[in-house]
Parts: structure tokens; C-alpha cells; sequence
């Protein structure tokens, strides 16, 4: 039996949790503290944390500065989206594939899908650059999603292939002997089984389509009404000074639709990362 805890070590245990939220919630919290503290506070000498008739005019504000706000919003959550689906629709069936056929070089063709991840965006630019130039894809949303997924389906398909394979095999060899075919297993029996699995996939596909939006946006898009919202940011930064209570309001507003995707699909999200942690 696994001994119980002492007292000093469930206190040390507890304080290295509460040293390391504190340093994951930090910047959090300082920044939505920021978001309320009128701009002439934030230079104030000695600086205060705490805000001194704190408000939300900054939310309320933001959207006069930078009047296309909105459309940055619409246009990260409509990006990612996107790769979003793109990514699931290529992921599903492929990571089907490597859980249960057995052909020649699926583990070579998987060491490169890990390699893949081990490049930088920034590293491939000047090539991705030329491909969409050569697209006619520069300055539309393609120029950003098609990247996007090319990027986040390696992974992807490492993550669900691995729940895939946690699946009996014998629920396929059951339908085929009743006549089913492939797709038709895939579609009736995998899936059903296999949704926590793809629905973590979408929900880290799209936390890192939202986050990988700037390099992309940034070099590939100069048209206002393409533009995400980690670019259109830049917007606050005057020739003479950063609003930066705006801009952190901007930038908490900017995140709801990510929090709002994990709120909603947490227990598909949990049930999916702990999956195969207990064999079976």
C-alpha cells in the first residue's frame, strides 16, 4: 500500500502548487488589472497594482480606437475555425489508418510528422511565402488557414491515433463480419467511440490556430479586412503612446471565444487527455 502523506509534505506539496499557479495566473491577473486602471495610473511613481478608481471605460473605450475590432475578433474565431475543421476532416481518417492497418512505412511516415513539429514557423517563411505568392493565395484568409493546418495536423494525428488505438480491434473484425464495410465501421463504430479523442483534437487544434495567427497574419496579409486580431492589435500602439489599458482589454475580449470553446467542452477535454492512462 502507498504510505499516507505527512503533514509537511501535503504543506509542501500545496505550496509548490500555489507557486506555480501564481506564476502561471501572474500576468493574468496584472493585466486585467491594467485593462481597469486609467492610462495616466500606469506610470504613475511607485507604481501600484491595485487600481485607483479602477474601471471598464478601457472595454467600452477600445472600441472607438480601433474601430475594425470586431472584425480582428470575427476573423481569428472564422480562421481557426476553419483549421479547425479542416484539421479534424484529414486528421479522423488518417489517424484511423495508422492505428489499424499495418503497411510499409507508416513509422517512417510518422518520425517525419514528429520531425515536422521540430521546425518553426519562422524558419519556413521565406518558402511559405513564395508558395502562396505563387497561389495567388497573399491577402486572403487562405493565406493563414491553409499554413495553419499544415502545421497542427502532424500532431494531430499523432494525439488521435494513440486513442485510436486504445479501441478494440475486435468491435471492427464484429462489423465486418456482419457485412460492414470500412468507411461504414469507421463511421458507425470508431467515431461514436473516438469522439473524446477528436473532440481534444479540435479543442487543441483550435487553441493553437488562435495563437499561431501573428507570424502567418503577419506576413502574409496586409488588407485591413483579413486581419486577426493578435495583428490588428498593433492598432493601439500610436506614433506617441500605447493605449495599454485598451490594449489589454482588447486582448481579454479576444480570448473569450477560446475560453468560451473549453468551457463548454471541458468534460469531452478531460475524458480525452486521460484516456489510455490506465491499461486495460
Amino acid at each position: 500500500m502507498i504510505d499516507r502523506y505527512q503533514w509537511y509534505e501535503v504543506v509542501a506539496l500545496y505550496a509548490g502548487i500555489a507557486v506555480f499557479l501564481f506564476f502561471v495566473l501572474a500576468p493574468f491577473i496584472e493585466g486585467f488589472l491594467v485593462s481597469l486602471k486609467p492610462l495616466a495610473q500606469l506610470f504613475s511613481t511607485p507604481y501600484s497594482f491595485i487600481p485607483k478608481n479602477g474601471s471598464f471605460d478601457a472595454y467600452f473605450n477600445m472600441w472607438n480606437s480601433v474601430p475594425l475590432l470586431g472584425l480582428y475578433i470575427f476573423n481569428s474565431f472564422f480562421i481557426s475555425t476553419i483549421v479547425t475543421l479542416i484539421v479534424v476532416a484529414v486528421v479522423v481518417p488518417a489517424a484511423y489508418a495508422f492505428a489499424r492497418f499495418n503497411f510499409a512505412g507508416a513509422g517512417l511516415l510518422l518520425g517525419m510528422f514528429l520531425a515536422v513539429n521540430m521546425f518553426s514557423g519562422a524558419v519556413l517563411l521565406i518558402p511559405l511565402f513564395r508558395l502562396m505568392r505563387g497561389l495567388g493565395l497573399l491577402n486572403t484568409y487562405f493565406a493563414m488557414i491553409v499554413p495553419g493546418a499544415a502545421f497542427l495536423i502532424p500532431s494531430s494525428i499523432w494525439l488521435l491515433r494513440t486513442y485510436m488505438l486504445r479501441i478494440p480491434r475486435e468491435l471492427d473484425e464484429a462489423a465486418w463480419v456482419d457485412g460492414a464495410s470500412r468507411l461504414y465501421t469507421l463511421r458507425r463504430v470508431i467515431l461514436p467511440l473516438a469522439m473524446p479523442g477528436i473532440v481534444v483534437v479540435a479543442i487543441m487544434t483550435f487553441i493553437g490556430a488562435y495563437a499561431q495567427q501573428f507570424i502567418f497574419a503577419l506576413t502574409f496579409n496586409s488588407k485591413s479586412e483579413f486581419m486577426p486580431l493578435p495583428v490588428g492589435l498593433f492598432a493601439f500602439f500610436g506614433k506617441q503612446e500605447v493605449q495599454w489599458n485598451e490594449l489589454m482589454a482588447a486582448s481579454f475580449v479576444g480570448i473569450l471565444p477560446v475560453m468560451v470553446v473549453i468551457v463548454f467542452l471541458q468534460r469531452y477535454l478531460v475524458a480525452g487527455l486521460t484516456a489510455g492512462a490506465v491499461k486495460q
